[in-house]
């Protein structure tokens, strides 16, 4: 069971089996997925599989992704079962797109990684954050290329105010003495999901960590300071000194839905401030009595920032009614052809 102990298995997962043999053959970590095949690794080895029919047809977020624990049939050619799980970290599907996207699940920490330059983004920032609270993990903001900034400390306050006590390290990544930092948060079980925008250096960091090429690496365009997508798919990396790490693709729509109490972490001193408006439908525009806005008027809080929470409220609004309405038209189907193989039955013993 070694191998499996180094791939992050702990009891949690253990106690869900009914058959602990499973344990020798049968029970695999998801390391890759490539369209309809996945990579899983056994204790005997790397498979490469598929789902199963009952997979095929179940929803996004039921179906394996990156970093779930599985089990395979006993041919160890398709995915039967995926066992429950620890966080899921998940977004709105890009365009328009009203389905939940499964990025990685089972993660333990977050690493949200921007760089030290033109493309750091407070409110891409929060937007990272709602998700990773959502996912029911832990968020550590990596500000990379720091060697190349002339104050490095700006850019930690900024992060730092994105969420209260949100974790901040700078990162060269590539120098491997000056990740002390990062590593710091990996040990030999833990689950470390890579993720921010194409070019701010995930890749380079994976390689760092790992100490040697894992993935391709590129540069940033110099006319629109915009990165090169470099990693293709996810994928889930073992580092030799113990811990895992998900390298997720760069993505640069990332919706939010269902994120209703994942926005109250993050925007908690909004939220404590306006339970103390006058009136509470204030909108924290021109009302008067309005605390937000007070705050705002002080230095406290910035507009930026109340600007993003009051998007992001809609957005998420918008995107979570429209999940609702596909749930229930969903669930209507499925009692209309109930009822049809219902009435067809009923004929046939007559």
């Amino acid at each position: 069971m070694n191998n499996l102990l180094e791939l992050g298995l702990v009891p949690f997962f253990i106690q869900q089996l009914n058959d602990v043999s499973l344990l020798e053959t049968q029970l695999g970590r998801v390391t890759a997925v490539q369209r309809s095949r996945l990579t899983v690794v056994t204790e005997t080895g790397e498979k490469v599989v598929e789902l199963s029919p009952a997979l095929l047809q179940a929803e996004p977020t039921d179906r394996p992704t990156v970093g779930d624990w599985v089990l395979l049939d006993e041919s160890l050619v398709r995915i039967t079962d995926v066992l429950e799980r620890k966080s899921l970290f998940k977004r709105l599907g890009a365009g328009s797109s009203s389905e939940i996207q499964p990025i990685a699940a089972n993660v333990d920490i977050l690493f949200i990684v921007t760089s030290c330059n033109e493309e750091f983004k407070e409110s891409r920032l929060e937007r990272y954050l709602a998700l990773c609270a959502e996912a029911g993990a832990m968020p550590v903001i990596i500000l990379s290329k720091s060697d190349l900034a002339d104050d490095v400390d700006q850019y930690v306050q900024r992060a730092r105010r994105t969420q209260a006590g949100v974790a901040v390290e700078t990162a060269n990544a590539l120098d491997p003495d000056a990740l002390a930092g990062v590593r710091s948060w990996i040990d030999s079980h833990t689950t470390v999901a890579l993720v921010g925008s194409s070019g701010v250096g995930k890749s380079t960091l994976l390689n760092t960590l790992a100490g040697h090429m894992l993935t391709a690496t590129g540069e940033i365009r110099e006319q629109d300071r915009k990165g090169r997508h470099t990693t293709t798919h996810r994928q889930l990396h073992a580092l030799p000194d113990g811990g895992l790490l998900i390298d997720v693709p760069g993505m640069r729509e990332l919706r939010v839905a269902d994120v209703d109490q994942s926005l109250s972490t993050v925007f908690e001193d909004i939220e404590v401030l306006a339970a103390q408006c006058r009136f509470a439908d204030c909108h924290h525009e021109t009302e008067p009595g309005c605390a937000v806005m007070k705050a705002i008027e002080a230095g406290s809080i910035d507009s930026r920032r109340l600007s993003n929470y009051q998007k992001l409220l809609r957005e998420n609004a918008q995107a979570t009614a429209t999940l609702a309405q596909k749930r229930q038209q969903g669930k209507d189907f499925a009692r209309m052809v109930k009822e049809v193989k219902r009435i067809k039955q009923n004929k046939i013993a007559e």
